[in-house]
């Protein structure tokens, strides 16, 4: 064999060698005909247990029980959002601020939702309205872009205050409610629901008014908004990582919450199912009041700062 022959199998042997070393326990030949069947099972139970909970929960910097409250409030989120439209975002960002520092939290809720907002889209993809989608992905490009680059001089709780009332004027107005918003008024509310996500959490709010007067059914509403969640959360991923934020630290504990969140996206799809039409806009606007009445009230915290 040639020098160089010898030399990669020196290296493979080598390389061989630490892996076992690492991850198995030689005292017996592991392809012994008695092992076959009873090492994965050993490895199974002797490092699975640990391995995953470090993998999952130390890279995070989080305890065990903050992995678990997670996990379970991205499925109660998910189904929330697949039932009504709207509404897990807002309660994933706030248990997630009791845990996460601000620096992350935005950039890893952007993630989930994104997760969240696609696995929707998929299982409901023939009641999106896709005829509105093209606007709608001009005006985020654009709004995104303006986001990511302009330092913004209003002040937080102006914004704030102005987005409830909007949202308060868009879900009640009669005159709005009744006819069917224009292709040309999906562009200017992904605008500013665009740019406003890069400063304001969870943005659904905003642009539902508009996904909900052009829907003719529940179904309708959830698949469509799904998807312009997603295209939001997209572009304000791509920003982020442009900007420097590093996921992988946050892979592991982000795959965790996407299983979580795809398994209560599946079961609020049951129960958006099982809803009647005049009882889900009902509940549907009132979760947008809610969520407006929340944000009227850190604007008025944020103006007595």
């Amino acid at each position: 064999m040639c020098l160089r022959g010898q030399a990669l199998v020196k290296h493979w042997i080598t390389a061989t060698q630490i892996f076992e070393d690492k991850f198995f326990d030689l005292n017996q030949p592991f392809f012994a005909k008695e092992n076959w069947l009873q090492r994965p099972l050993h490895y199974l139970g002797m490092y699975s247990l640990d391995h995953f909970i470090d993998l999952f929960v130390t890279s995070a910097n989080l305890t065990l029980w903050q992995f678990i409250l997670l996990c379970g409030v991205s499925l109660l989120g998910s189904f929330l959002t697949a039932a009504l439209g709207l509404g897990g975002g807002t309660l994933t960002i706030a248990t997630m601020a009791l845990i996460m520092p601000p620096t992350v939290l935005v950039p890893l809720h952007a993630f989930i939702q994104l997760g969240s907002n696609f696995g929707r889209a998929v299982l409901l993809y023939r009641h999106i309205l896709y005829g509105v989608l093209p606007m709608f992905i001009a005006g985020s490009v654009i709004g995104i872009l303006i986001g990511g680059k302009v330092v913004i001089t209003l002040p937080l709780f102006l914004l704030q205050g102005i987005l409830a009332l909007f949202i308060l004027y868009s879900t009640w107005a009669p005159k709005f409610v009744a006819n069917k918003p224009k292709k040309s008024a999906f562009f200017f509310a992904s605008l500013i629901g665009a740019f406003t996500t890069m400063f304001v959490g969870a943005t659904g709010p905003i642009v539902a008014p508009f996904a909900l007067a052009a829907s003719e059914i529940r179904h309708q509403f959830v698949a469509t908004h799904a998807s312009f969640m997603t295209i939001h959360h997209s572009l304000k991923l791509v920003a982020f990582g442009f900007l420097g934020f590093a996921f992988g630290p946050y892979i592991p504990l982000l795959i965790g919450l996407l299983l979580f969140g795809f398994v209560g996206t599946y079961l609020g799809k049951i129960a958006l199912n099982h809803l009647n039409e005049d009882l889900f806009r009902i509940l549907l606007k009132g979760v947008l009041t809610i969520l407006a009445g929340r944000l009227m009230y850190d604007a008025l915290q944020s103006a007595m700062l």
